[in-house]
């Protein structure tokens, strides 16, 4: 019995050291939302974006795009309705794949970038509509008329992200504006008066 009791104390001695060789793997993301970490997150601009259409004569729907969002998430998944919004986006760096479109679209006719060069959007209610899903009802302030809005929101998940190793939440979004409501009319009615928004958007933590 003298051997198999020394096999036996060298296998408990030599089980501590391959665990610290093979560490179990780090938790994937979770698609559940009672599992994110409460706390201030960072939208990343690089991964912030809102891509809009409207319908273009009629003879087809148009899409662009804003990018370089800037913005704060107030995030308590044990109280939605507790958490905060506040999103800048550029108006001046609007991206539909045609330079002389773009410098349009940015001119007093659309945007009047030179003198509101952002807009700007604030939550003041959000409202759980599913355990995955919020209304997010705000204010959204373009060409300095301010608006409410309200964007349906999907949580995507959370987690490390494989990238940069960052503590990551993200969401999707969907809502409708009319733009004459912010006093861009030009070529109404042709052009379309309801812009299609599709919101995306990562937060990492703060530091």
């Amino acid at each position: 019995m003298r051997v198999p009791f020394l096999a036996l104390i060298g296998l408990l001695c030599l089980a501590p050291a391959q665990a610290a060789d093979n560490p179990a793997p780090p938790v994937g993301p979770s698609a559940d939302p009672t599992q994110v970490r409460p706390g201030t997150y960072v939208l990343d601009p690089d991964h912030g974006k809102i891509t809009w259409s409207v319908s273009h004569l009629g003879y087809s729907t148009y899409y662009g795009q804003f990018t370089g969002l800037t913005g704060t998430l107030q995030l308590d998944p044990k109280a939605p309705e507790k958490s905060g919004l506040d999103v800048t986006v550029p108006l001046g760096g609007v991206i539909t794949g045609g330079a002389r479109l773009n410098e349009h679209l940015a001119a007093p006719d659309f945007f009047d970038a030179v003198k509101f060069p952002n807009a700007t959007f604030k939550a003041t209610q959000i409202e759980p509509t599913s355990p995955t899903t919020a209304r997010i009802t705000g204010d959204l302030n373009l060409r300095g008329t301010v608006r409410p809005l309200a964007i349906d929101a999907t949580f995507n998940q959370a987690g490390i992200h494989p990238v940069d190793q960052r503590y990551t939440v993200g969401f999707d979004g969907r809502a409708v504006i009319k733009r004459s409501d912010f006093g861009i009319n030009a070529y109404l009615p042709q052009l379309g008066d309801e812009v299609t928004l599709r919101i995306e958007g990562e937060f990492k933590a703060a530091p």
